[in-house]
């Protein structure tokens, strides 16, 4: 395949550059472009840019049906709309993190909270990345954070508790709490812990080098050649059902 990468100057876009010729795949860009210079030449772009960039990233590949993984996490209602629109005229593969063991994890994840009751479990979400992370909770542990709604039938949104200060009262029941930590050069860790009267029971990813959701990002590239239109997740990719 021919695979372009947005944002090829940062980190992660040398590791992407490097996977994507480790895997075979056509390199089609040795510097940082935008969208619309990839367009004509790409089977597929990989985007691991910035939130803002998203919806002209939507509107770009979605009108030229170029498949678009898209590893960006912190984005609002809008921009996530803009993706979903992207998706019905061009494949998308989407996920908070392209790591097989954290796909697996929010598969976990979801048949754990679907097994114990929210009103004996309390779920709570703890994760550490580098200083430099500008978002947080982390797209990461927003996702495990779903994984856990989806199997209570809820909405995130009307659960979620992020970061507690001051007189907080009494946790409420059903609540799915999060904690952001940030220091050093963490690339990614992450625990969902569901905490009952009589035992604790912790899920837990440690992400030592970040060339793992590079490698995994173009594992997606590739299988998504020859998809229909439609909006993915690494689940879809590694055939794991939540």
């Amino acid at each position: 395949m021919r695979i372009g990468v947005l944002g090829r100057d940062g980190r992660m876009g040398q590791l992407l550059a490097e996977e994507i010729v480790a895997a075979g795949h056509t390199l089609m860009n040795e510097s940082s472009v935008e969208v619309g210079t990839l367009i004509p030449v790409c089977d597929a772009v990989i985007d691991f840019t910035h939130a803002s960039r998203v919806p002209g990233h939507a509107a770009a590949l979605g009108a030229a049906c170029v498949t678009w993984v898209l590893g960006t996490t912190g984005l609002d209602a809008a921009a996530q709309a803009a993706v979903e629109a992207a998706a019905r005229r061009a494949v998308v593969v989407q996920a908070p993190n392209f790591s097989p063991g954290v796909t697996l994890l929010l598969a976990l994840a979801e048949r754990m909270a679907a097994a114990l009751p929210a009103d004996a479990y309390d779920a709570e979400i703890v994760e550490m990345h580098h200083r430099q992370k500008v978002d947080a909770p982390s797209g990461t542990a927003i996702g495990l954070g779903r994984a856990v709604a989806a199997g209570r039938g809820v909405r995130l949104e009307d659960v979620m508790v992020a970061g507690r200060q001051g007189h907080t009262g009494p946790r409420p029941a059903g609540a799915i709490g999060f904690a952001a930590l940030r220091g050093g050069q963490v690339v990614g860790e992450h625990t969902l812990l569901f905490a009952a009267g009589s035992e604790h029971i912790a899920l837990s990813h440690r992400a030592l080098d970040r060339r793992v959701f590079a490698t995994g990002a173009v594992q997606a590239a590739g299988w998504a050649e020859g998809k229909q239109p439609g909006l993915y997740s690494m689940h879809d990719v590694l055939g794991i059902t939540p």
